[in-house]
């Protein structure tokens, strides 16, 4: 039997634990994903979802906690920027295919260099940035295929 539950008259067990950190639970068994809002202590997720034995979300919670840690223990996180230029027609692509770590930050249009015909092409400057940690324990990643085209075209501006 369990120390903090009780039945009613119906049968269904009323649970006496904290609501605050039960919403992430609900919303982790509802869609699979952890989200918790900052103001909300991990730990208190944590206990909850020890309390009801979800070892999948047990994982995650230490993982985020584990990660925030040492994100802290780091100091304050450094990002490297790039400036991509493209065409309107590259833009989809480029966006759709970014990963590694990198983020879109900002589009910024500068009109088009060139006409053919009717149909005017424009350009745009696409900034990008990435935290700026490429190594782990000591490990120096390389940069996948991806990566290395990314930077490619940034050195090309």
């Amino acid at each position: 039997p369990c120390l903090f539950c009780s039945q009613d008259e119906t049968g269904a067990y009323l649970i006496d634990r904290d609501p605050t950190y039960f919403g992430p639970i609900l919303n982790y068994l509802r869609h699979g994903k952890l989200i918790i809002n900052k103001e909300l202590a991990e730990e208190g997720v944590l206990e909850e979802a020890e309390f009801y034995n979800i070892a999948s979300l047990v994982r995650l919670v230490k993982e985020r906690i584990r990660d925030n840690e040492n994100r802290t223990s780091q100091g304050p996180v450094k990002h490297v920027y790039r400036v991509l230029q493209c065409q309107e027609e590259e833009l989809t692509q480029m966006v759709s295919t970014m990963s590694d770590g990198w983020k879109f930050e900002q589009l910024i249009s500068i009109g088009s260099s060139y006409n053919y015909g009717n149909e005017d092409q424009a350009e745009f400057l696409c900034v990008v940035s990435r935290e700026l940690n490429n190594s782990t324990n000591g490990i120096v990643k390389e940069p996948s295929e991806k990566a290395k085209i990314l930077q490619e075209r940034g050195s090309r501006m």
